[in-house]
């Protein structure tokens, strides 16, 4: 299991104030898994800490955002899904 996803630094150049970092960071093998291991720096740059969970999503140019998990992420997404098909027509209108 990859416990952290290696393309950091997508999430960071999206970050304002933290476009200029830019780390390499290599895939190892912990324990009987695959991860990543972040650097001190970068973890308080983020406002992470172990033990925390991160929200992991891929974009279109196999780029990855990490972000900080929060349990109220997937009620919102619920949420949005519900409002999503409760008005798809409407959101297809908009789109044109």
């Amino acid at each position: 299991m990859l416990y952290i996803l290696y393309n950091v630094l997508y999430f960071l150049s999206n970050i304002g104030g933290l476009r200029d970092l830019h780390m390499k960071l290599e895939i190892k093998k912990i324990g009987n898994s695959t991860g990543i291991i972040l650097p001190k720096e970068l973890l308080m740059r983020l406002g992470l800490q172990q033990g925390d969970q991160v929200f992991v999503t891929e974009g279109p140019d196999r780029s990855l955002a990490l972000t900080p998990y929060c349990d109220d992420d997937e009620e919102t997404m619920a949420i949005a899904r519900k409002a999503m098909s409760d008005y798809k027509n409407t959101l297809k209108a908009l789109a044109k």
